[in-house]
Formats: structure tokens, C-alpha cells, sequence
């Protein structure tokens, strides 16, 4: 089995709520109809708003969401795209290898709890993949599970573009975080003091700083269905 990443962007006058439900109620189904053997949509709707300060688009304008797709073969994915691009303005496909240090217990058809936070990720050119691997996966998800709120946490390897135009990315995150996250700096890196705050913010930002350029990230707050 494969897993495919497709970032999706909607028209300019689409109402994001609006997209939501073409994505839930259109495109979905279609999906399943097809035969895929698994579908997660996340998506950015009105429901997280309270995070927009979150938001980092350094590489040009974030996505409207993201589906997950797991396929037997990503060989045969055209009729897939066809089924999401007539309902979005855009679409770029990544093949992935997907790594999961933190498995959420999320309910089938229903809106995950808070938001699911989406991460674009570039290697520095000053590391090597392994160097780089090594770092993001071998001791810094250890640091991001201890110093937030996270109850769901996927990593994605870019293993090659599917689709032309698609920006070059060589990683992309999802992390799962509860509601208070979205606004609350304290709950999202799981504090209650101002003192705590200030160590599990400079412990991240210390270990992100050995692997992660930040001038080139991007992050998108999202909501997030499981659905199969």
C-alpha cells in the first residue's frame, strides 16, 4: 500500500466552509467509491479560525487543505485527481512514506477534536538526508512530544512529485492538537506558567533550529476529518 498527499487550494471567491463541504460531501465519496483503502481530509474552514495566527506562509500562499489518500498503487491515481481536481482550483501529489510516533484515537466520519496542524518542511542544504533524517526523527520528535500538547503525530518523507508544478518539498508534518491549542500559547506547549511557557518554547525552537530553515516553513491550521 501507498500513501499519497494531495495540498488542495480552493478558488478565490469559495467560502472556505463551502470548500469543506466539497471536499466532505463531493469529493470524498467519490474517492471511496473508487476503491481507495483509506481518506483523510483536512481542511481549513471557519472552525479554525482562532488559529490563523499560527499561520506561516513563507514559500508563497498555504493551501486550502490536504488529503491523504492510501491506494493500493500510485501508479493508477489519474482517475483519483480528476475526481479532486474538478472541485478544487489547484492540486500537487507527493508519494510519501508515512511515520506515525504518536497515534491519535480519532473517531471515524467525525471532526477530529482542535486542529490538525500541517508543516511544510525543507531540508538544509548544510545537511545530508541522514544527517537530516537523523535529527527531525531520531531525537527531535522525542523534544516535540514532550514540550506540546500533541495527541497526533505523523511524519510524511516526500519520496517523489506526482504531479507537475508541485512545489519540491521533502517532508510534510501533521500534528494534532486540542482546541485550547489554537489560541492559548500555554495549552499548545502544554504549560500552565509563563516560566514553563518560555523553556518548552526554547527547547523547541533550539532543536527545529538544528534541521529546520525557518524563513522557508510553512504552516497551516486545519480541520481534520478521518473518514476511512
Amino acid at each position: 500500500m501507498e500513501k499519497i498527499l494531495y495540498p488542495v487550494w480552493k478558488s478565490a471567491e469559495q467560502d472556505a466552509d463551502d470548500f469543506r463541504e466539497a471536499l466532505l460531501n463531493k469529493v470524498a465519496p467519490a474517492l471511496l467509491v473508487a476503491g481507495i483503502r483509506g481518506l483523510r481530509i483536512s481542511v481549513v474552514d471557519n472552525a479554525v479560525t482562532p488559529a490563523a495566527g499560527l499561520r506561516q506562509e513563507s514559500l508563497g500562499p498555504g493551501l486550502d487543505g490536504m488529503l491523504s489518500v492510501w491506494v493500493d498503487s500510485a501508479t493508477t491515481r489519474q482517475p483519483l485527481e480528476a475526481i479532486i481536481a474538478a472541485h478544487c482550483e489547484r492540486l500537487c501529489g507527493y508519494l510519501v512514506t508515512e511515520s506515525e510516533p504518536l497515534c491519535s484515537d480519532t473517531p471515524v466520519g467525525a471532526r477530529t477534536e482542535g486542529m490538525c496542524q500541517i508543516v511544510f518542511l525543507h531540508r538544509p542544504e548544510r545537511l545530508s538526508e541522514a544527517q537530516w533524517l537523523e535529527i527531525w526523527q531520531g531525537s527531535h520528535t522525542q523534544v516535540a512530544i514532550d514540550t506540546q500538547s500533541t495527541f497526533g503525530f505523523r511524519q510524511n518523507v516526500v519520496v517523489r512529485v506526482l504531479t507537475d508544478g508541485a512545489p519540491p518539498v521533502d517532508a510534510i508534518v501533521e500534528e494534532n492538537f486540542p482546541d485550547a491549542a489554537m489560541s492559548s500559547p500555554h495549552a499548545f506547549y502544554n504549560v500552565e506558567t509563563d516560566e514553563q511557557l518560555q523553556a518548552n518554547l526554547k527547547a523547541m525552537i533550539d532543536s527545529c533550529a538544528r534541521f529546520i530553515d525557518f524563513d522557508r516553513l510553512t504552516v497551516v491550521p486545519t480541520s481534520e476529518y478521518l473518514l476511512k
